[in-house]
């Protein structure tokens, strides 16, 4: 039994990975409705090791009213490119949102959780571009890699994730938008055993996702 719920899953789980190649949001926001969502999300988190997106998945809307999220976030997508060209920008949860990847080095200094005077500029500019999208939710996750101890870490990256979270908050963003939590050394995107992994591993994430009322717009077809 176990063997085919697992099955099941991984069969689900390739859908929509599938489904989402050189596809844009429009159209892969039409892919997935919420029931399967929440458990292809949960599989996708299980899976890829990152709950946090997984939560992200497990919210899809699907349909015509996924679609206008989808055409809204693509259009937020770009801006952002330009807007802070230094970040990852990821389009997630179907093409409903958003996952923006600082590397840690941007942000801070080894070892440190005060964002530096450099990366400030970034964090302004992608304040002011979500102060133009007010229709979203933000959630800010940090991530570190597994040197050192495992709670030395945890402390760090919900340190880091808390000074991203208060710089956005004295730039404008309301606090009823946005949260944020650490994950220490347990959602790596890489292996720990380069350095190069490491790096990767070493990574604040900014999820973006649309709000009740952006979803009440898209299901009532008069979301621009």
């Amino acid at each position: 039994m176990k063997e085919f719920k697992l099955l099941g899953v991984i069969l689900l789980c390739m859908v929509v990975l599938f489904s989402g190649c050189g596809a844009s949001n429009t159209v892969k926001g039409t892919g997935i409705g919420a029931g399967a969502g929440g458990a292809i999300g949960a599989g996708i988190g299980a899976i890829a090791g990152n709950t946090a997106l997984g939560a992200v998945i497990g919210a899809a809307v699907g349909g015509t009213a996924g679609a206008l999220i989808g055409k809204k976030m693509d259009k937020q997508k770009k801006e952002l490119e330009t807007t802070i060209p230094d970040a990852t920008i990821e389009s997630v949860n179907n093409g409903e949102a958003l996952k923006v990847t600082f590397d840690s080095g941007i942000l801070f200094a080894t070892n440190s959780s005060t964002v530096s005077d450099a990366s400030k500029n970034a964090l302004r500019s992608f304040s002011t571009s979500l102060k133009e999208h007010p229709d979203t939710y933000i959630k800010v996750v940090g991530h570190t890699d597994n040197t050192g101890r495992v709670d030395y870490n945890q402390t760090l990256s919900e340190k880091r994730a808390q000074s991203v979270f208060d710089y956005m908050l004295s730039q404008g963003i309301n606090n009823n938008r946005i949260t944020y939590e650490g994950k220490g050394v347990h959602e790596p995107v890489a292996t720990n055993n380069t350095a190069e992994g490491r790096a990767l591993n070493r990574r604040v994430e900014i999820l973006i996702m649309a709000n009740e009322k952006m979803i009440q717009e898209a299901h009532q077809g008069t979301l621009r």
